[in-house]
């Protein structure tokens, strides 16, 4: 099975983040990194050429392929803040009520501001999801 295209790529998080054009998704993005670096205690790497994340873990599908990932994330995409919450949201039904306005896909979460969200509820989120496949992956 083909590689990951997208990969840690030890680019600086500091200069992507400073290269964001508009000034609010900027400031959200700068926001969600600090949140995210006190929810996980780890550092911040950049994967591919627009995506931070945080931590690592390695998975093997049934089919044989494996791969690694990291265990939470986010990118500034043209409409939305993209976080990444890899663990899913099965049993966050309680979180995603509290959280403020938002979409979700199968472990995205789609948010137009920050301001638009609880960002204690959002922390609470990201704890639950790096605990979860700490759990599953160890």
């Amino acid at each position: 099975m083909a590689e990951l295209k997208t990969q840690r790529t030890g680019a600086s998080v500091r200069a992507f983040l400073d290269g964001i054009p508009d000034a609010d998704r900027r400031r959200d993005c700068k926001a969600v990194l600090r949140l995210m670096q006190r929810a996980t205690g780890l550092k911040p790497e950049m994967w591919g050429t627009a995506m931070v994340g945080f931590g690592l873990y390695r998975y093997t599908y049934a089919s044989g392929h494996s791969g690694e990932w990291f265990l939470v994330g986010f990118a500034p995409r043209k409409r939305d803040l993209t976080i990444y919450l890899m663990a899913g949201f099965d049993g966050l039904e309680a979180l995603l009520a509290r959280l403020g306005k938002h979409k979700t896909g199968k472990s995205c979460l789609y948010v137009a501001r920050l301001g638009d969200i609880d960002l204690a509820v959002l922390e609470k989120m990201i704890e639950t999801s790096v605990a979860r496949l700490e759990q599953r992956y160890g």
